[in-house]
């Protein structure tokens, strides 16, 4: 091998894309997608906040535009897009999504209507109130710093957060493999549950749940399965159903109105997606007891009005809303956080005893921050009130010597040599000085306004409260009791000014139940010949011109409470509700039929209603000449789909008939099959048996090899002809052949 190839690498395709690929999820787990269980924040919005704090946004300074912030956090800690950026800090405003915001926008920022924000170059923003109980002693060396993307910053990689921001804001995120969903809670209770634990670490999660009761979502509303709860905050994971809030109302004409006056979270953002869906629902009819359904919300809160007709069961139709609306929905809970690098999955008590862990962790940095900073400052204190008891002999030394260096090194160890005195005994008093550093640098730069009768008072009182600092910091750090009650002082501090009441109720209710008001009625069911399906009513189906209906294959008039069925050729029977058919106007083209039924890529051979099939006959024809008569009372089931006869392997139906009640009655009809091949034959319906719907049947003509059956009908005496659509088909493909297979218009007269 030449020196060239020994510089290439050979590597496994599959294990490099295994690596690689392991790579890239765990940096979006890890520094992307979720948050870290002690201050609640992904990278992305940790970055802004610590950006804003940089730029100087604090909540008592003026609002900077989103554009520089949003540049800033990008440019120097997250280069990853401005748009991922600006929605990370457009949602940090968001009080109907957060407890807590943590940003305070000014200018356009969205709505819960589902408004999106003004673009970055219009909005501005700073600082909240809370946001600093993330970043408060953020200078005092609380928490780690590292390289930013590019090793040219530092940046933190945890906030100093003092208030338990990720069960109080919640958070939702998505990474490879995984998802976290924490809902946001109370600030009061998870203050009063941080300090319950803190003064019982053995506490269990029913004792916390008497201050935690529950989720406490921004939108208020209702969660209708709180004993599910406990068994939530004991797995971290569970589901928990959220209900509307609604009020009943007298209205004009004898109407009442249901007024929807708090929605879930899960449709916080997206009102008027909701509002949409309760106006498409009253246009489809499908809730027939809405008059009118319109939107009153305003400053003062959420007002979604629905004006119900007079004499309606308005229970069962909030039920109904309830069941096919977002008014009420499911969130699944999943409280995943990041601990030392590590996705973990916690319990309400674990992540609450992470929390307490971190809180000691900064608290005892920052005591001895405190500490070393007032010990440093008494230092100085005594040595400026040394230096004033001795404040003419400083002065001598200062005047005779002969450079700062030279008066420095006197006053930290007596060196008087080179330095001028008056006399003897103020040189032998300089020899005995002994200043620290940082006391002979505060004496050189000290004011001569310091030996005024009143400062050198302040000084003493500035000794004796740094004393008293200093013998309290050593308690605290010497005492775990004293630790945890200053955290607690805190917290409660917190609570005084962030606390408000619980908005969203907790409640276990019954799943509803809601019985449909449908009122009966004709309708007609079209279909073309791509299988586009849509109902009509009489009305309007009595306005179709003739032309206009002959571009539909199939008609069946039916009632809007009976079952649409369909045969197909796979030897299967599929069931349509007439009320999910939808409805349509002359122009509307409808819906395919595979999205109301399984039908897939089979052939529909046969449309009827179920009240017709039940009380008729049907004939069986398959393509490999086998027939039988079933009585429709066979298919009368409440699956959705059946294999609707027995079939042997690689045969398929080539014709399903429905007989009249005359045909079944008359001695005198004939079953007419005709073959690929042009082949026909003849004979009395009588002939045929009767048969379950599980057999074969019985051989109704003999074939030539490779020929099939093409069609097959029961016709009258009087038939002299009969036309039908002719296909080629590989009878070993029929299963994966795609519909409407383009055919020829055959004519069979029958002697």
């Amino acid at each position: 091998m030449t020196t060239k190839d020994q510089s290439i690498i050979q590597l496994d395709f599959s294990d490099e894309m295994k690596n690689s690929y392991r790579d890239y999820a765990v940096s979006v787990i890890i520094s992307r997608a979720l948050p870290d269980v002690r201050d609640g924040l992904k990278p992305v919005q940790r970055r802004i906040l610590y950006a804003m704090t940089e730029l100087g946004l604090a909540p008592d300074k003026p609002h900077r535009k989103s554009a520089r912030i949003v540049g800033d956090t990008m440019g120097k800690y997250h280069p990853h897009g401005d748009s991922s950026i600006y929605d990370a800090l457009v949602h940090m405003t968001e009080d109907y999504s957060l407890n807590l915001p943590l940003v305070d926008g000014h200018g356009n920022f969205g709505s819960i209507d589902g408004d999106s924000a003004a673009a970055m170059r219009y909005t501005e923003a700073r600082l909240s109130a809370g946001a600093l109980t993330l970043l408060e002693n953020l200078d005092k060396g609380l928490v780690p710093f590292g390289p930013n993307f590019d090793e040219s910053e530092k940046e933190p990689l945890v906030l100093p957060a003092t208030l338990p921001n990720l069960l109080i804001n919640g958070t939702t995120g998505i990474a490879v493999g995984m998802a976290t969903n924490i809902p946001p809670h109370n600030v009061s209770e998870v203050i009063d549950g941080t300090v319950a634990l803190i003064k019982n670490p053995d506490i269990t999660t029913k004792g916390l749940m008497k201050y935690i009761k529950g989720p406490d979502f921004p939108t208020g509303a209702m969660i209708t399965n709180a004993d599910s709860i406990e068994q939530i905050y004991n797995t971290g994971e569970g589901k928990l159903t959220i209900r509307a809030k609604t009020e009943i109302e007298n209205s004009d004409n004898g109407r009442k109105n249901i007024v929807i006056t708090e929605i879930p979270y899960t449709v916080a953002g997206n009102k008027t997606k909701l509002l949409e869906s309760l106006v498409a629902l009253t246009k489809d009819k499908v809730f027939d007891e809405i008059y009118d359904v319109r939107d009153e919300s305003s400053k003062e809160g959420i007002r979604l009005v629905i004006e119900v007709k007079k004499d309606r069961n308005i229970e069962n139709l909030l039920n109904g809303l309830y069941k096919k609306t977002a008014m009420e929905d499911t969130y699944g809970v999943n409280m995943l956080a990041v601990k030392d690098k590590q996705p973990i999955t916690f319990t309400l008590k674990h992540m609450l005893q992470e929390f307490v862990l971190f809180q000691e962790e900064l608290y005892t940095k920052e005591y001895e921050h405190l500490l070393a900073k007032a010990k440093d400052r008494l230092e100085i204190v005594n040595g400026l009130i040394k230096a004033t008891d001795v404040i003419d002999l400083i002065i001598e030394i200062l005047r005779g010597s002969q450079s700062v260096k030279q008066a420095k090194s006197c006053l930290i160890d007596g060196i008087t040599e080179g330095i001028t005195f008056r006399s003897k005994k103020s040189e032998k008093d300089a020899a005995t000085l002994s200043f620290t550093e940082r006391q002979a640098d505060a004496i050189l730069a000290m004011p001569l306004s310091r030996l005024i009768g009143l400062e050198l008072l302040k000084l003493h009182q500035e000794k004796d409260v740094l004393d008293n600092n200093i013998a309290q910091y050593l308690v605290i750090l010497n005492n775990k009791e004293e630790l945890d009650k200053t955290i607690i002082a805190r917290l409660k501090r917190y609570k005084k000014q962030f606390g408000v009441p619980r908005k969203t109720e907790l409640a276990n209710v019954s799943q509803v139940k809601y019985v449909e008001e449908i009122k009966e009625e004709d309708i007609y069911v079209l279909i073309d010949r791509f299988g586009y399906i849509k109902s009509v009513d009489a009305t309007s189906y009595s306005r179709l011109s003739a032309e206009t209906l002959n571009d539909y294959a199939h008609i069946v008039c039916m009632r809007n409470t009976d079952r649409l069925c369909v045969f197909s050729s796979a030897g299967n029977m599929y069931q349509i509700k007439a009320m999910n058919i939808p409805k349509g106007r002359s122009r509307d083209k409808g819906v395919l039929i595979q999205s109301l039924c399984k039908i897939g890529h089979e052939d529909a051979l046969l449309y009827v209603d179920a009240e017709t099939l039940f009380n008729s006959q049907l004939l069986f024809t398959t393509a490999y000449g086998f027939v039988k008569l079933v009585s429709g009372i066979e298919f009368d089931t409440n699956r959705l789909a059946i294999a609707s006869t027995k079939l042997d392997e690689n045969d398929y139906l080539a014709g399903v008939t429905l007989l009249t009640v005359e045909d079944a009655i008359a001695q005198d009809r004939k079953v007419i099959m005709i073959t690929k091949d042009g082949l026909s034959l003849g004979f009395p319906l009588t002939e045929v048996s009767e048969l379950k719907k599980t057999s074969r049947g019985v051989k109704g003509i003999a074939l030539e090899k490779e020929d099939l059956v093409e069609y097959s009908s029961v016709v009258t005496p009087d038939c002299e002809e009969v036309t039908f659509e002719q296909t080629k088909y590989n009878p070993k493909k029929i299963r994966n052949r795609k519909r409407g297979a383009k055919g020829q218009k055959a004519q069979i007269r029958l002697s």
